[in-house]
């Protein structure tokens, strides 16, 4: 019998433990191959962390770097040390990445300089603004991947105009697992009785939103200015902010008090019942704004860019940066407008199994 194919895939943030859902379910039915977790710990906590492990049915991480709270250049370099130990280790045939953290591009470096094989999931996104972090973890993990798993077409051409079809690397269109993640366990999300009774009531009129990208938070002129829209959209229908730890820190040191509802972050069943029970999302999150999609839901994305310009072209999404004026007139429309949500950019559902395909001809 042949020796098994192994793979390492490295996570640390939540929404990769939801990708790694997907490509670990879909991984199970190939006997062949044999998955090991790592968890850098980039996100650490209970709510952003290990409750996506429970209620995901991921496989448990065999490591745990618990590497986290530092500058990025620190972060990123704790983590490249780390990985390369689990590599030497472990000896995988492949280092498995997803997105755009610290955590995706110290798991492609330490790969390559080891001469592994590198996968990445969310290959091709870009944001074309390299002020960005992300956008800088994602560019030089694609250039330095051996298979670049992209979940739309616009992300396949974004290689083709950067010239990736002349590098030695496998460009695969495969879809997004975040659709298949949401057509999966929707059926299953649910609010428990304990977070419902901390929301407004009745749960059925409201704005949802999320904030905790550094262009935000770290710019205490845009924070207020976010702030000051959320509260006068809340005198005309609740929002609901999920406070992630971050934000929480930079309110509480620059005595900003939101006059609105409030709440801690959610496992992702209860966060697929929140979007699905709301009237409008408001993000600085890449993921939500898909999901926000899936759920068919308008989006304003609380960014100057966004990677999913389809959603943009479609008219589901739109780009309102951090202006007060912009945010309220944009999220009045979208309350009282009627939008189609009939593309399908994100594929069929079956990306997971693409690409567990991809990875057996790697």
């Amino acid at each position: 019998m042949a020796d098994p194919i192994k793979i390492l895939t490295v996570v640390g943030a939540r929404p990769q433990f939801v990708k790694a859902s997907v490509v670990s379910r879909a991984l199970l039915a190939h006997p062949q191959i044999q998955e090991t977790i790592v968890h850098t710990g980039q996100h650490f906590d209970d709510r952003m962390s290990d409750i996506f492990f429970r209620e995901l049915g991921i496989p448990s991480p065999k490591y745990q770097l618990g590497i986290n709270s530092l500058l990025h250049g620190a972060m990123t370099g704790k983590m490249l040390a780390s990985i390369e130990e689990v590599i030497l280790n472990e000896n995988p045939a492949i280092v498995m990445v997803y997105g755009d953290t610290n955590s995706t591009l110290a798991g492609a470096l330490a790969a390559a300089k080891l001469h592994k094989k590198v996968a990445h999931v969310e290959a091709g996104l870009r944001s074309f603004d390299m002020r960005m972090a992300e956008e800088i973890n994602r560019v030089l993990t694609d250039r330095i991947s051996d298979l670049l798993l992209c979940p739309t077409q616009t992300a396949v051409h974004n290689l083709a105009r950067e010239g990736f079809d002349n590098f030695p690397c496998r460009i695969s269109e495969t879809g997004d697992v975040m659709y298949d993640s949401v057509l999966y366990h929707q059926e299953r999300a649910h609010l428990s009785a304990e977070t419902e009774a901390k929301l407004p009531q009745p749960l059925n009129e409201f704005v949802l939103c999320t904030l905790h990208r550094a262009e935000n938070i770290d710019n205490i002129e845009r924070l207020k200015s976010i702030v000051a829209a959320l509260e006068e959209i809340h005198r005309d229908i609740p929002v609901i902010l999920l406070i992630h730890p971050r934000t929480k820190k930079q309110l509480v040191e620059q005595n900003i008090k939101p006059d609105i509802w409030l709440t801690e972050p959610l496992g992702y069943l209860e966060m697929l019942a929140l979007i699905a029970r709301c009237k409008l999302v408001l993000t600085d999150s890449g993921g939500l704004q898909k999901e926000a999609f899936f759920l068919k839901k308008c989006c304003l994305t609380l960014r100057d860019n966004t990677e999913w310009t389809e959603l943009i072209e479609q008219g589901v999404n739109y780009l309102v940066g951090s202006d007060r004026n912009t945010i309220l007139t944009t999220a009045r429309n979208c309350l009282s407008g009627q939008f189609e949500f009939n593309i399908t950019p994100y594929g069929d559902g079956r990306a997971g199994e693409r690409i567990a395909t991809e990875l057996l001809a790697l």
